[in-house]
Parts: structure tokens; sequence; C-alpha cells
């Protein structure tokens, strides 16, 4: 899964456009990052913005809109309405996808130490990356705001996490840390302000306050009319959707109106959302309504029909959808190539792609084509007794087809990491011995990448044995075709395990390794032969 990282720093000018434009300018300078929104606010005097990328890319995005900043904000005749306490006022770090919450407090803590090494500011953290329970919230930090922070940070208690304690005068100081995704969701009420007030109430953690807590947990809800809409809505704040996702929030929001005996007409995102937590109301509604969708366009479009997303205005994925957003940056992965181009390229002089990368290419059109023969018996009414079992069969070779395609790339990427850390200098004994550990390293990599490849093709065996058996019969050459492609794959990735086992010093690997790739290598050709002879009998 790629990593992203989504950085959402505020800045204290909302009105000089020339100043909102140049700190948006250098993100979108800075390679790997991705501008999603800039909202800047006139009476606040306040401009947030929201970016991704991988971890170290969005590091690098923060720094160089602090430079600007430095260079362009002077809190000394800085006005407006939202509470502050620097030109950089805050730099959350979120995880979207592929990364955690330590992940995103290590990003927090890079930030923050070089930020206050090169600019000479003072930077606190709060949230997970927090380091004392007093100033674990922005409230608490805030407290006294820019004004109050010449007397407050001469206190031992508020020295600052990296920099100077004492006030820079021009900047103040910075907050950063790292929180969860927040979700701006809302529910749309036929009825009126008070009712859907009431249902924000009863469902928001908080509920109606002590001894009368909420329903959800992580959650934050109120009541209000819209005019454009000419109905009201549940305004929610999903603090962390792993927790309560849209979905739950949803349902509950419809318990709560039936009780009330007012109508649903369908929810509302506001902003971006990331692709698990749609994922996670199709499952839930899939699950639910006894539904057979594997295809991630389908499930998104059904949980959207199901949460009403556009119920006010059209649910674009490709606009709300956080992952779908982003852009590939670099160079174009093998994967996303043309199959000509691929081809191509696998036939120039460049040693990758090589082996590695064709293989796990092979081993995904033999899942893919048992994948095809399940989706060829399944729901026709010819073969509806079979509608069961194909079930049970299709998943694991979709899925399986769906993790070896990255692998294509990953291969290519560890035999790139090795070849890196062949370049390195050797002048030194400290430098020979920085080699010597990247090299293990790298071969480490360019092993467990095929071996994953290995390990992923193996867990279709089962089900391509059971298509054989069950599968459309007139598709017999296309689930041979499948098993030959599979265990051609698995066998040279496993030609490309052993060939990089060789330099690994660590004995205990080499032989665990050789051990399990012999073995699910010897499995593969007596699979296949098993395939073979269950659709020769047939």
């Amino acid at each position: 899964m790629k990593k992203i990282v989504e950085c959402v720093p505020n800045f204290s000018e909302g009105r000089d456009r020339a100043v909102i434009d140049a700190i948006a300018d250098a993100v979108r300078r800075t390679p790997g990052c991705t501008l999603l929104d800039v909202d800047p606010g006139q009476s606040t005097n306040r401009t947030v913005y929201t970016f991704v990328g991988s971890p170290e890319a969005v590091v690098e995005g923060a720094l160089a809109t602090a430079r600007v900043a430095r260079d362009r904000i002077d809190m000394r005749r800085h006005r407006g309405e939202h509470p502050r306490i620097g030109a950089l006022d805050v730099c959350p770090f979120v995880p979207v996808a592929g990364v955690t919450m330590d992940d995103c407090v290590e990003c927090a803590k890079a930030f923050g130490r070089r930020a206050a090494a090169e600019l000479g500011i003072p930077v606190y953290l709060y949230e997970a990356a927090a380091t004392q329970p007093h100033r674990t919230s922005l409230k608490q930090i805030r407290a006294g705001e820019y004004e109050g922070l010449a007397e407050k940070i001469g206190r031992p208690e508020w020295a600052p996490d990296f920099g100077p304690a004492e006030l820079v005068p021009s900047w103040g100081a910075t907050v950063t840390g790292a929180r969860f995704f927040l979700i701006a969701y809302n529910v749309n009420v036929l009825g009126t302000k008070e009712q859907a007030h009431r249902i924000a109430l009863d469902i928001r953690e908080q509920g109606r306050g002590p001894g009368e807590p909420g329903r959800l947990p992580k959650v934050k809800a109120i009541g209000w009319w819209v005019e454009e809409y000419g109905m009201a809505q549940v305004s929610i704040n999903l603090d962390d959707y792993t927790v309560t996702p849209p979905h739950v929030a949803f349902e509950a929001c419809l318990e709560e109106a039936a009780r009330l005996k007012v109508g649903v007409a369908g929810s509302e995102l506001v902003g971006l959302i990331p692709l698990q937590a749609i994922l996670m109301a199709a499952e839930h509604y899939v699950r639910k309504e006894g539904l057979f969708l594997l295809d991630e366009r389908q499930k998104i479009r059904l949980a959207a029909e199901r949460l009403g997303l556009s119920s006010v205005s059209p649910f674009v994925p490709g606009k709300r959808i956080i992952e779908y957003r982003i852009a590939e940056d670099g160079a174009e992965p093998l994967a996303g190539l043309t199959v000509r181009g691929f081809v191509e390229l696998l036939g120039s002089r460049t040693p990758a792609p090589g082996g590695g990368s064709a293989s796990a290419l092979i081993a995904s059109l033999g899942a893919a084509l048992g994948a095809m023969v399940g989706w060829m018996t399944y729901g026709k009414r010819k073969f509806e007794a079979k509608d069961a079992v194909m079930r049970h069969l299709i998943p694991p070779l979709h899925e399986a087809m769906e993790e070896l395609v990255p692998m294509i790339d990953e291969d290519t990427r560890a035999f790139n990491d090795f070849v890196a850390a062949s370049g390195l200098p050797k002048d030194s004994e400290e430098q020979r011995a920085a080699r010597h550990a990247a090299l293990q390293a790298g071969l480490r990599k360019a092993i467990e990448v095929p071996l994953r490849t290995m390990r992923l093709a193996d867990g279709c065996w089962d089900a391509l044995v059971g298509m054989a058996a069950h599968g459309n019969v007139a598709s017999r050459s296309d689930l041979e075709v499948g098993a030959k492609a599979l265990e051609t794959g698995i066998w040279g990735a496993w030609k490309n395990v052993l060939i990089n086992l060789r330099d690994v010093e660590d004995e205990t690997f080499r032989t665990r390794t050789t051990d399990e790739a012999q073995a699910l290598a010897a499995r593969a050709r007596a699979k296949l032969d098993e395939v073979l002879d269950v659709l020769e009998k047939r």
C-alpha cells in the first residue's frame, strides 16, 4: 500500500493573497506533495492548507511553507478572530493510508526539530506527539495566545520541545503533532433544526451533558438549518473514523430520526475522505444485504448510494476520495505502463525490470485467469447451483491478483535499492561498515520481495483446484493457462530468491528462507499437476 500522510498547516494570514499564494506554491514545488485545498478566511485572518504525500515528502513540504511564512508573516501586526499563537500556528500530520499514528508522530518530531534549528523558532508538540500531559491539546498550548506567549514561554513547564525558550516577536511559536483524520459529515433531516439537534445530542459522544452520554465515541455533532437545501442537518465531526465510521453515524441518525418520526434524505461529505472509510461502509452493506462485490468501483458506488452521498451535490469519487486525488509522482510505475511499454522496457538494455518483476506479473496473470473462470461461472442461470461455491472460490483469486500487481514495481525498487547501496562510499572503515550493512539489508529486501510473491501466489492453489472441479468447463483452457502461469511465476520468484541468498551472511536466515522457498516451489509443481488432473477427468 502506498504511504500517504496528510498535512494541514494553519497560517496566521488570510487576507494578503500574495502571501497565501506564495505558501501554496511552496507546497506545489515540493516533490512528492499534492496540494488538495487552500481555505483562507478574511475575518479569522487565517488560511488552512491541505496537502498529502509520503511521510518524507510532507515533512519537506511543511518546512518549505514555514520558510515562506518566516519571511512574509509578522505576528506583531496580526489581528484576527481565530485563536492563534504563531505565524505557522499549528501543523498536524495525519495518517491516511499505509502509515500509522507513530509514523506521523515521527513526521511531527522531524518537522519540529528541523524547523527550530533552521528558522530559530519555538516549537511545541501536541496530541499523539505530546511530551507532557498538561500540553496535550491545542487549547492548552494556545492559552494566552500570541499576546501572552512572552511571559508563558519563560516558565519551565512551558519551555518548547524544540527551539529557543523565548519569544520570537515576528513569529510567536508553532504547534505540531499527529492526530487522526477528521471527517466532516452531515446527515440530511426532513424536519426542523430542533429535531436535527435532538438527534445530534443523542448520537454525539458528549451526549446531553454529565450523566447523559451519547451513543457514538469520537463523535461531535450539532443540529442546524441549511436554507440553501431547505432542510435541517445533523452536522458531524468524526474525530476517528476507525472508531466511528460514517456508515455507523448514518445508521444511528436513521434510528434516532425514526424515533422522532422524521425522515432522513441522504448525507453529505464536507471535504475529503480516505478510501478506507468508504470501503468500510461498502463492506457493512455487503454483509448486511448478503451481496457479492469485489470490484472497488462497485463497492464505492454501493456505499455512495446507501449513504445518499449525492443527495445535495454529486459525489464524484475522483474529487472526494483522497487516494484518487493524488497523482502518481515521479516516473510512471511499471504496473501503470501499457503491455507494449512494459515488454519493450523489459527487453531493453537495463537490468531492471528483470525476472523478478516478470515473475510477479506472470503470477498475477495466473490468479487473474482463475478469477475470470469464476466470473464466467457465477451469476449464469446455467450454473446457478454453483453460485455459493463461486462466492467462496473467487475472492482469494481476486485478492491475490490485486496484491501481486504492486509486486511488479516492488521487485524493481528492491533491486534499485541494492544498486544504490553498492554505490555508497568506502574510503574509511566507518564508510565501509555502513556500506556493508546497507548491502546486507538490500539483499534481504531483494529476497523478501520475491518470497512474498511466492507466498501470495501460493494462496491461490486451493481456489484453483476448486475452480477446476466446479468452474465453467468451457473455460478449461483458460484455467490450464492460469495454473501454468501461476506455477511459472512462483518458479521465477524462487530463482530470484536463490540467486540473492548466496551473498547473505546470516546463516539462520539463509537456511530458513531456502527451506521455505523450496517448499513453495515444490508445492506449486504438485498443485499444477492436481489442477490439470482434475480438469482432464472432467
